[in-house]
C-alpha cells in the first residue's frame, strides 16, 4: 500500500491535472496537503504540550492561546495571498504559461515580506498592550510577554512558509510544501523540550523558550523551501531578476488577494473578539479552556482544510484549460471525502473529548471548561467539511469576493451578535460562545452552498 501510495506521488510534479482521473488528482494533491496542514497544527500543539506542564501552566496556557489568535491576522494575510498566489500560478499553468506562473509567484513573496515588515515592527512594540486588549491578566501579560514579542518579530517566517507553499500548490507540487513544513515541526519537536525545560549548558526558558524554538524551526522549512524554489527541477523557473518589482502584475495580485485577505481577516478577527468575551467573561481558567479546546479543534481541521485546497488547484487548472465540467466533478468528489473525514472527527472529538484535554493539562478546571468547548464546536464539523471545499472552490476560481462578503454577513453580522446574546442576556458565560461558533459556521456553508449553486465562479476572468 506504501509502495504504491509513494508511487502515485511521486509523478506528482508531472501530472496534468486537466486530464484522466479527478480521483487519483485529489490523491495526489490532497495526501501531501492534509499531511502539511496537519503539521501546522502541530506547531500549536507542541508548544501547548510543553507549556501546559509547566508550573504556571494558566499563565502560560493562555498566553500562547492569545498569541495565536493575534497571529490569526498574520495567518489570514498570509493565506489571502496566498490564495490568490495559487488562483494565478494554476491558471497560468493551466495555461501553459509557466514563466509568468514564476513570476507572479516572486512577485508575491515581494508583496508579502513588504506587508509583514509593518506588522512585526507594531507586534513586538505593543505585544503587552495586544495581550491586555485580548482579555489577559496583568500577571499573564508579565509572565509571558517576551513570548508574543519573539513570535511577532518572528512572524515572517509564518508570512513566506504560507506563501511559497501556495506558488508550489499552485504548480500542482503540493510534496515540497508538505516536506517544508515537515522540516520545520522536526525542529520544532526537538527544540521545544529542550529550549523550555533546559539541557546541559542550556537554561530552562519556560514559554519563552517555546517562541525560541518554533521561529527557529518556521525559519528552517522557509530555507529548505527556498531552496527548492530556486534550484528544483519543477515546473516553476525562479530567476533573481523576477524580483524587480512589476507594478502592474503587483497590481492584479493586490486586486485579486485583497478581498482573499479580508475574507480570513473578517473571520480572524471574529475569533479574536470571541476569545476576548470568554477572558472577559470567565477570567484566566476558561480562556485557558477555550484556547486548549481550540487547539485541538484545529489540529483536526487544518488536515481537512488541506484536503479542501486540493480543489483550489483542481478548479484552477482545469477553468484555465476551458475543462468546466471537470472542474464542477471535482468539487463534488473532494467535498465528499471532506465530509466523511470530518464526520468521523466529529465522533472522536465528541466521545473522546476528556482524554484529548487531559493530555495536554493536568488542571481539573481547565480540563473541564475545555471538554464541554471542544465537544460543543464539535457538532459542526460536517458542515465545516463541505464550507472548507466550497470557499476554495470559489478561491481556486479566483472568485475571492463571494466568500468575503459570506463571511462579513456569517461572522460579523450573526456570529458575534449571537455570541454576545447568549453571553449576557441568556447569562450562559462562556458556553454561549461554545454554541455560537458550530451555529454560525453552519450558516455560513448553507449560504456558501447557494451561491455555488448559482455558478458564477465558473465565469471569472484571472
Amino acid at each position: 500500500m506504501f509502495k504504491s501510495l509513494s508511487k502515485v506521488l511521486e509523478k506528482a510534479e508531472s501530472f496534468d491535472f486537466t486530464r484522466g482521473s479527478i480521483r487519483k488528482g485529489i490523491l495526489i494533491l490532497s495526501i501531501p496537503m492534509v499531511l502539511e496542514m496537519a503539521m501546522e497544527s502541530v506547531f500549536a500543539l507542541v508548544d501547548l504540550y510543553f507549556v501546559g506542564h509547566l508550573k504556571e501552566s494558566n499563565h502560560a496556557i493562555q498566553i500562547v492561546g492569545l498569541t495565536e489568535s493575534v497571529f490569526a491576522i498574520i495567518y489570514s494575510i498570509a493565506i489571502g495571498i496566498s490564495i490568490a498566489t495559487t488562483a494565478i500560478v494554476a491558471r497560468r499553468i493551466g495555461e501553459k504559461e509557466n514563466t509568468q506562473a514564476a513570476k507572479s509567484g516572486v512577485q508575491a513573496i515581494v508583496i508579502a515580506i513588504g506587508i509583514n515588515l509593518v506588522i512585526s515592527i507594531l507586534g513586538f512594540v505593543y505585544a503587552r498592550e495586544i495581550l491586555l486588549l485580548m482579555g489577559a491578566s496583568e500577571a499573564s501579560v508579565d509572565y509571558g510577554v517576551l513570548y508574543t514579542k519573539i513570535m511577532m518579530a518572528g512572524s515572517v517566517f509564518v508570512m513566506l512558509i504560507f506563501l511559497i507553499n501556495g506558488i508550489f500548490r499552485g504548480a500542482g507540487n503540493a510534496i515540497i510544501a508538505m516536506k517544508s513544513l515537515w522540516i520545520a515541526n522536526i525542529s520544532n519537536i526537538i527544540l521545544c523540550p529542550v529550549l523550555i525545560n533546559g539541557f546541559w549548558f542550556i537554561p530552562a526558558m519556560g514559554v519563552t523558550g517555546a517562541a525560541i524554538a518554533t521561529t527557529i524551526g518556521r525559519g528552517i522549512g522557509v530555507v529548505y523551501q527556498c531552496y527548492f524554489l530556486f534550484y528544483g527541477r519543477g515546473i516553476l523557473k525562479i530567476k533573481w531578476n523576477y524580483f524587480v518589482p512589476d507594478y502592474s502584475l503587483i497590481q492584479s495580485i493586490l486586486k485579486l488577494a485583497t478581498p482573499g485577505v479580508l475574507q480570513y481577516v473578517i473571520a480572524s478577527c471574529s475569533w479574536i473578539f470571541l476569545a476576548n468575551l470568554v477572558a472577559t467573561t470567565g477570567g484566566d481558567y476558561a480562556s485557558s479552556g477555550y484556547q486548549t479546546a481550540i487547539r485541538i479543534m484545529m489540529f483536526f481541521v487544518l488536515p481537512a482544510w488541506g484536503l479542501s485546497n486540493a480543489v483550489a488547484t483542481l478548479v484552477g487548472q482545469n477553468l484555465g484549460a476551458d475543462e468546466i465540467g471537470r472542474a464542477e466533478k471535482a468539487v463534488y468528489k473532494t467535498a465528499k471525502y471532506n465530509m466523511i473525514f470530518m464526520g468521523s472527527i466529529m465522533i472522536v472529538c465528541f466521545c473522546s473529548a476528556h482524554y484529548l484535554i487531559s493530555f495536554f493539562t493536568n488542571d481539573e478546571i481547565i480540563i473541564r471548561i475545555a471538554v464541554n468547548a471542544l465537544q460543543i464546536m464539535s457538532v459542526g464539523f460536517i458542515f465545516y467539511g463541505l464550507g472548507m471545499v466550497l470557499n476554495n472552490a470559489f478561491n481556486g476560481a479566483g472568485d475571492t469576493w463571494t466568500p468575503t462578503w459570506i463571511n462579513v454577513f456569517g461572522f460579523w453580522i450573526f456570529q458575534i451578535p449571537f455570541a454576545y446574546l447568549l453571553v449576557h442576556y441568556y447569562e450562559m458565560g462562556p458556553t454561549g460562545v461554545f454554541i455560537a461558533i458550530p451555529v454560525a459556521e453552519t450558516l455560513i456553508t448553507l449560504l456558501s452552498l447557494m451561491m455555488y449553486r448559482r455558478g458564477n465562479w465558473k465565469r471569472v476572468l484571472v
